[in-house]
């Protein structure tokens, strides 16, 4: 993944030849406080055994609450601190609104996933019994059944304290269908198509919550696992996620079993009441990498990273060889670029997302301000400090290959000048050279440039292409995050950074869903397809012009042998001079060594720079956003058709392992390739 040179989301990262300078430091922004970030799932008041053990099953639920929040306070101090804990619900009467009014207790952050808009959401879960009552509840009004009343009052009581993300794009199809249904509770085939919607409306906000959670608890008799939307479904679901599931069985509420993978969903009978001891590893977890303090300590030296608005004079050589080599324009011209400043970004490269943000989100003011500070900001910190340690790592490495070849070359360039005497000079010459090879090496591992160029480009490109994601309540869960070669901390730092902000608190509508597509396709999407196409090309043309030449330079230096050696031979016939041989074997004897020295150096930068293979990933990478770009075209320009939340989920998730595979390719490639003599 070479560093882009192109406007965020529209062109490239922070780092473009434009702008005037500024100072040569400027503020980092404050790493992100770890969260733990719980999910509820259960069964609803009517279940027969949630209503025979509710006293239990709320008692178990508030240990369970406790303990976790125990356990992520005793990470706190080695963490620097956490954020408040966060609760996922559905707010559905029964298991989700006792989860929420411990959270309530515990002054937790409750965020609602919720499958419909408010007002359908309240008028389902209020389970009226006829038509009347729901109609009352969908135009906010008191419905005349008091049961029915108890239950929407305490839903509605708990919308005041959420943050409510209305999956509500459905909601015309749907509510006609419920209301239907009710009107007529004899006809079947209605009953069986409104409870397949709602359930696939359950199902698809249960979806959104474990994205978004770190561990999911659920209240859950065991019984059934594969109804849309239901709980044992909900558990499958985080399970094959990766996200871990404490397993309160309302008939035996006091125990508690964990469930870490799928397969002990199906033999769930074997699975053991959870230790205290698994209990801490999971919030452990969730709230740190596994190589101990390495967050902090990561999260700590990227802040602590000198910032430069411009990148070094003498860090140009890798792009230079790029410049020279993939056919691009004036490639002589001046390839010392400015890094745009994190406070800068706002109202720079990043102000088209923010206007977008925004606008999509007005119910949620605090968001786009909070999408800029937790979001680009970090981004254009992380960015620009990438992007000089790459141009001190791989030129670093470029600077090496050649140097390798000048020591050599002036190592013997006193013999074709005669200067015998002098040969000490030139002896000095190479020592010198290959002394800055060492030099080069040694900083470039002393100061890390390669581990440190691997994190924060990490970091960077995860944090480049969420804004959108955000906006469409889409993450990947903790059990999806891919893990570094050596540390992990660049992906905890992401996770926790995007997790910040949370989701919006908006309503999903078509025309929502329209903005979010079009943004995606348009801000990001065909950008970056843009720019791996034009990476690809060049790229490829770099790799076949370097291979052109050390090629050439190879036959050069089988030319100059055989000529040397022709001259001996018409010498020896007398058809030349006899002494030409003589008087020109120190001249062919440095061309003979400086022609595949230096070839084996072009050769060397080649090799090191993997310019063909980077293409084929730009490649890859470009056909899959392209396909990706498609999708959504189609989608956009169907006149009549309502996008459905899950479409548009689907493909954000799509471009977002676009950039996953891109990273792990680029990481696979670049891993091994630390800085060194090149003997």
């Amino acid at each position: 993944m070479a560093r882009r040179n192109r406007r965020l989301l529209r062109a490239g990262p922070g780092s473009t030849n434009r702008g005037p300078r500024r100072a040569a430091m400027t503020s980092a922004p404050l790493p992100p406080l770890p969260r733990l970030s719980l999910a509820i799932t259960g069964h609803r008041a009517t279940n027969r055994a949630f209503a025979a053990n509710r006293d239990a099953v709320a008692a178990a639920i508030e240990r369970s609450f406790a303990r976790l929040e125990a356990l992520a306070q005793m990470q706190a101090a080695s963490l620097g601190g956490i954020a408040q804990t966060r609760l996922h619900s559905l707010l559905a009467c029964g298991t989700d609104l006792l989860a929420a009014e411990a959270a309530a207790r515990h002054q937790w952050e409750i965020v609602a996933p919720l499958p419909f808009g408010r007002q359908l959401n309240l008028a389902i879960n209020a389970l009226p019994a006829d038509r009347a009552d729901a109609e009352a509840l969908l135009a906010g009004a008191a419905p005349a059944d008091s049961a029915v009343l108890a239950r929407a009052e305490a839903i509605a009581g708990r919308y005041g304290q959420a943050r409510l993300f209305e999956l509500a794009e459905q909601d015309p199809i749907i509510a006609p269908l419920f209301l239907a249904q009710l009107a007529d509770p004899a006809d079947a085939a209605l009953a069986q198509s409104c409870t397949a919607a709602i359930s696939d409306r359950a199902a698809l906000a249960g979806r959104v919550m474990i994205e978004q959670s770190d561990i999911l608890i659920a209240v859950w008799d065991g019984i059934a696992h594969d109804l849309a939307g239901g709980t044992g479904h909900t558990i499958a679901a985080a399970l094959e996620q990766g996200t871990p599931v404490i397993w309160i069985d309302p008939t035996r509420a006091g125990e508690w079993r964990l469930l870490t993978t799928p397969e002990l969903l199906h033999a769930r009978r074997f699975a053991l009441p959870a230790t205290d001891e698994q209990l801490v590893a999971v919030v452990s977890a969730a709230l740190r990498p596994g190589e101990g303090g390495a967050l902090k300590r990561g999260a700590e030296a990227l802040r602590l990273e000198a910032w430069h608005s411009h990148s070094h004079p003498l860090g140009t050589g890798y792009r230079r060889i790029e410049a020279l080599f993939g056919g691009q324009d004036r490639p002589l011209r001046s390839l010392r670029q400015r890094y745009e400043p994190p406070e800068e970004i706002g109202a720079g490269s990043a102000a088209p997302i923010l206007a977008l943000a925004a606008g999509m989100a007005r119910p949620d003011p605090a968001f786009a301000p909070g999408l800029e500070r937790e979001t680009l900001q970090r981004f254009a910190w992380a960015d620009g400090i990438s992007a000089r340690l790459s141009d001190s790592y791989r030129s670093g490495m470029v600077a090496n290959f050649l140097l390798s070849a000048l020591a050599v070359a002036v190592g013997i360039a006193y013999q074709p000048l005669y200067l015998d005497g002098d040969k000490w000079l030139f002896a000095l010459g190479e020592f010198l050279l290959l002394g800055s090879i060492v030099a080069i090496t040694w900083i470039g591992r002393r100061r890390h440039w390669h581990k440190r160029w691997f994190e924060t480009r990490r970091v960077a490109e995860y944090f480049r292409h969420a804004p959108i994601l955000q906006l469409l309540g889409v993450a990947r869960p903790p059990g999806r995050w891919p893990r570094g070669a050596e540390t992990s901390w660049p992906e905890y730092y992401a996770r926790h950074g995007l997790r910040a902000l949370g989701l919006p608190r908006v309503t999903i509508d078509d025309a929502y869903l329209r903005r979010g597509l079009d943004g995606l396709l348009r801000l990001h999407v065909l950008p970056q397809l843009a720019y791996h196409r034009a990476k690809a090309l060049r790229l490829t043309t770099v790799h076949h012009r370097l291979d052109h030449l050390s090629n050439g330079l190879f036959l050069l230096a089988v030319a100059s042998v055989s000529t040397w050696l022709i001259l001996s031979l018409l010498a020896a016939i007398g058809l030349a001079p006899a002494d030409l041989p003589k008087h020109t074997a120190k001249l062919f004897t440095f061309l003979g060594v400086l022609c595949p020295t230096l070839g084996a150096s072009i050769a060397g930068i080649r090799y090191f720079g993997d310019f063909e293979r980077f293409a084929a990933i730009s490649d890859v990478t470009a056909e899959k956003l392209e396909a990706i770009g498609q999708r959504i075209s189609v989608l956009l320009a169907a006149e009549g058709l309502t996008i459905g939340y899950a479409q548009a989920a689907d493909l954000a998730h799509a471009v977002d392992r676009v950039v996953v595979d891109e990273i792990e390719n680029w990481q696979a490639v670049f891993s091994g390739k630390n800085i060194a003599i090149p003997v």
